[in-house]
């Protein structure tokens, strides 16, 4: 018995149409129902095409016309043929009609792609050009049929239909020197610009061009008119707007004419224009001379005033004329369209690539690789953007093809058959949840959306503005014109200077390019801080330590407030390098001003104490607890430093930082000493306990316990000075942080006491012999950390001593005078300036806090607001009880803040705690920078008001603390 016989369909094929089968049969690929035999390589062919049906009917016409015998011979023997042609005819019907009216040009599809044409007259121009480029959209669309055939970049491509437009514009040249009379009288030189001068020419396109001559101009713009003629009527309109003037101005000028327009009249767009001429036909000597006269203009246009926002304005304004219906389905001009991708490469290129030669490139594509390549744009960046810009212009193309009219218009969301020919076309296909429609859709949005996410990131980058705003010359950095301009700058050291620039952009690595364009920008940042030389300084310090971090030239690159703050920095404070280099994670806080600032300073060591508490290892614990305490110094002075924060909020900060290290290290010491028998709490004292810490103070401490039940005083007390001990041991180990010094000279006894003392031993030791300068220390006593309890009953144990009841009798206040005119005499450093010492100088901090403590002492008693550890807020209470008139509460109010502020200044500058202000050179300079006043402007105004406030706080202090009579 037979087989039975396989029916089929012409539907399994793809094809749709109700004539398909008969159209088949005619063919000689179907018969009985079924293929003809040896016929399923051309219809599976047929079924990939991007429209089956179309190709079919194109088949059919070129039946009519053409050698079938031939023809079919070839489709069903040559994979190159049927591939070719199957995807032309699939995609395209005016190449369809084209090989219908010239059937033997199906032949050229047999060869290698050849855009040449030498041709005698205008009407072979005409088919030749569309054989030409039959060629190409065959070559560049038959991996779509047939896999196996090479798959063309989009790169390739353009530059193949931009080499096409070349010959066919030297073609149309030539037929019109023939057509002119006394052509030999002038050179011509035709220039290519837009895409064709940049080799990604479309298969649909104007063709930009300027011209240039010598000679006869009148003959000359008879040639030039006469070849935009001839290839308009053959192959595509010629469009010399972008010449001088634009359509006002003269269709050819001479090489002066064209070099004083530049000079003197150019528009910002026209130099943009000019980034992508280049000679292509006519007199090459005369083409060549052009360029030698336009380029200089292109790469010195960055210069020009205003030049990057005239570029982002332009790019705007193309933007508000798509009409707002279509600006999502705009291929070209919308949002995320090809434009964005133009715009920002251009843009990016005119500015850094005035010193950087390897920039100047036509093509949109090489000019993007090369600015991730320099370094200028992140790689994944210029992979991502260039990977977009290839499948948008693909797009493009196919959409041209159909017609072969000019359009950049997506189909639209509702149009499944145009959306499913173009997903086909460009080779992608269902992926069993959506439909290859679908799929075309997903993808050109998430292109879309990535190339608009890029070009706001990089079109706007503010590090442009900069860069742009440095001169042509001074970008390049290794000439001796640079010593000089260095020293102009004021840069004491300009051969030094050099030597750091030489260092960081030494060798062509992309660190180096990328160093190349932020130097210029950072020379001139740095001149306007008060230390110049340290500020390069540290920055090559910095760069060079962080040179293995990856993020960090980058995080410069693309941020443009980053460098400006890290200028200001650097330039500013020997303080935030040495921390810089080991915390760098808060270089990403410069880009953002509130996380710069941070949370409620009351909370900043929360994330300190809740890391810390993670290790139970207590070496690993403190370093853990120096690290995060770098990090928020770091965070603090940076901010203040760029009057982001005000005096109260750094101190706040600094001493909740202090307590969250102590808390954090406590905790880890009791945690690996076992069990405890104790427990135990640490009471700030002095700034520590008034939330009034510096950047260089250490912390004022004293240590209480209270042994466990069953456990002896003496037994709780060895157990806790072991525990402190380790404490003060590992806190205070030598390290490139600022010092971490536990300072317990305050508790009773000094020196000479135990360090840690229960709450009994306490109450027994005040009440037997506490002095006065004691009961004035606890003022500013506080708990901090440990167990909350005990310290709160410590606070409970010393509130009659610091807040007595009765107030001070008339010894008690003699005795606090004394003691602080002692001070005064005795502590004050040999050769210190009492106007300008922040601490014991006349109207300074210690002023300040000896008067207004002597109004707690005297008054808490009565008065509850004057119960506060913090001297702003015990002088608030005191104006509010009547004690302090408002007047002098504001007199030193005022003095306490600029001496708090100038005494952290100093240490920011210095890098190290002083309590002296400068009084000349660079870092009063800074110092008073710090302060508000302007780097270039005269420091001795800011030492005026600094003297000028202590002195109205000082006349104060004699008034109220020493009673004496105005």
């Amino acid at each position: 018995m037979s087989e039975p016989v396989r029916h089929s369909s012409p539907a399994r094929f793809g094809l749709t149409e109700p004539r398909s089968e008969e159209m088949l049969r005619g063919l000689g690929l179907w018969a009985d129902r079924r293929p003809a035999d040896g016929s399923e390589p051309v219809l599976f062919a047929l079924s990939r095409c991007p429209d089956p049906d179309l190709a079919l009917r194109g088949l059919e016409r070129l039946q009519a016309v053409a050698d079938w015998d031939a023809l079919s011979a070839a489709l069903h023997e040559d994979v190159a043929v049927r591939g070719r042609l199957l995807a032309v005819l699939g995609s395209s019907t005016a190449l369809s009609d084209f090989l219908v009216v010239n059937p033997d040009r199906w032949r050229s599809l047999t060869g290698e792609v050849d855009v040449s044409l030498d041709l005698a007259d205008g009407d072979v121009l005409r088919t030749e050009y569309r054989a030409k480029l039959l060629l190409v959209a065959a070559n560049d669309l038959a991996h779509v049929v047939e896999s196996s055939l090479p798959f063309v970049p989009y790169d390739t491509v353009a530059a193949q239909l931009s080499d096409l437009a070349v010959s066919a514009l030297r073609a149309s040249l030539k037929l019109a020197s023939e057509r002119v009379n006394g052509a030999d009288r002038c050179q011509l030189a035709v220039i290519a610009m837009g895409k064709c001068g940049a080799n990604e020419l479309n298969y649909v396109s104007d063709v930009d061009v300027v011209f240039v001559a010598e000679g006869d101009l009148s003959v000359a713009t008879r040639l030039a008119s006469t070849l935009m003629q001839i290839a308009g009527q053959s192959c595509f309109e010629v469009d010399a707007a972008l010449r001088p003037e634009g359509k006002a101005g003269a269709l050819v000028r001479t090489l002066d004419g064209h070099a004083s327009y530049y000079k003197k009249w150019a528009r910002t767009w026209e130099f943009q224009a000019l980034l992508k001429a280049r000679p292509v036909a006519g007199d090459a000597e005369l083409g060549q001379a052009y360029l030698d006269v336009v380029r200089p203009y292109v790469w010195t246009a960055a210069e020009r005033e205003n030049f990057v926002e005239d570029v982002q304005a332009m790019r705007r304004r193309v933007e508000d004329h798509v009409p707002s219906g279509l600006a999502d389905r705009e291929l070209k001009l919308g949002r995320g369209g090809l434009r964005d991708v133009e715009f920002a490469v251009q843009l990016l290129q005119l500015v850094h690539g005035r010193s950087d030669e390897e920039l100047r490139i036509q093509a949109t594509t090489a000019a993007l690789a090369a600015l991730g390549r320099g370094g200028y744009v992140g790689r994944n960046d210029a992979a991502d953007f260039g990977r977009s810009y290839r499948f948008l212009r693909t797009l493009e193309h196919r959409l041209q093809l159909q017609r072969l009219l000019r359009t950049h218009l997506f189909p639209a969301d509702d149009d499944t058959a145009a959306l499913r020919w173009l997903a086909r076309s460009v080779g992608l296909a269902a992926d069993g949840q959506k439909s290859e429609g679908q799929v075309l859709l997903a993808e050109f949005r998430k292109h879309a959306n990535q190339v608009r996410r890029l070009h706001e990131k990089l079109f706007y980058r503010p590090l442009l503005q900069s860069v742009a705003g440095v001169s042509t010359e001074a970008l390049r950095l290794t000439t001796k014109e640079a010593v000089a301009r260095l020293a102009a700058l004021g840069y004491t050291s300009s051969d030094g200077a050099l030597r750091h620039i030489q260092a960081l952009t030494h060798g062509v690595s992309r660190r180096a390019r990328i160093q190349g364009a932020l130097l210029p920008v950072l020379l001139d940042l740095f001149a306007g801080t008060p230390d110049p030389d340290g500020g390069l300084l540290a920055y090559r310090k910095v760069s060079e330590a962080l040179a293995e971090t990856p993020w960090y030239l980058r995080l410069l690159r693309d941020e443009g407030a980053v460098v400006e703050r890290l200028a200001v920095l650097l330039g500013t404070s020997r303080f935030v390098p040495e921390l810089l280099v080991r915390a760098p994670e808060v270089l990403r806080l410069l880009a953002d001003t509130e996380a710069l600032v941070g949370r409620d300073p009351h909370a900043v060591g929360n994330p300190l104490r809740s890391a810390v508490s993670r290790y139970d290892d207590l070496t690993r614990a403190v370093a853990a607890a120096r690290s995060l305490r770098r990090h928020e110094m770091l965070r603090v002075a940076a901010a203040d430093l760029l009057g982001f924060m005000p005096i109260e909020t750094v101190c706040v900060s600094l001493s909740e930082v202090w307590g969250a290290v102590l808390q954090s290290a406590l905790d880890a010491a009791v945690r690996a000493a076992g069990e405890p028998v104790a427990a135990l709490s640490v009471i700030g004292m002095g700034r520590l306990g008034g939330h009034e810490l510096g950047y260089g103070s250490d912390a004022d401490v004293m240590f209480v316990c209270r042994p466990f039940e069953g456990v002896t005083d003496a037994e709780a007390a060895k157990w806790a000075s072991g525990i402190v001990e380790k404490i003060r041991r590992l806190l205070g180990a030598p390290s490139q942080d600022p010092p971490l010094q536990v300072d317990a000279d305050l508790r009773p006894e000094g020196r000479q006491g135990p360090l840690v003392r229960t709450l009994d031993s306490y109450r027994a030791y005040y009440r037997q012999w506490a002095e006065m300068w004691e009961k004035q220390a606890l003022l500013r006593a506080r708990f901090i950390a440990g167990d909350a309890a005990l310290g709160a009953d410590f606070e409970a144990l010393i509130e009659p001593l610091r807040y007595p009841a009765d107030g001070l009798d008339a010894a008690s206040v003699r005795e606090i005078r004394r003691i602080k005119a002692r001070v005064e005499t005795e502590r004050l450093p040999r050769g210190a300036d009492p106007s300008t010492h922040t601490k014991l100088g006349r109207g300074g901090l210690a002023d300040v806090e000896w008067t207004v403590q002597l109004l707690q002492l005297q008054h808490s008693g009565a008065v509850p607001g004057l119960r506060t550890p913090s001297t702003t807020a015990a002088m608030a209470a005191a104006v509010d009880a009547g004690l302090l008139a408002s007047a002098d509460a504001a007199a030193l109010t005022a003095a306490w803040n600029l001496a708090t502020h100038a005494r952290n200044a100093v240490t920011l500058v210095r890098g190290k705690a002083s309590d002296q202000l400068p009084t000349s050179g660079r870092d009063l300079v800074a110092v008073a920078s710090v302060m508000g006043h302007q780097p270039n402007g005269d420091p001795g105004v800011f030492l005026e008001e600094y003297r000028r406030t202590t002195r109205r706080a000082r006349a104060v202090v004699e008034r109220v603390f020493y009673g004496e009579k105005p």
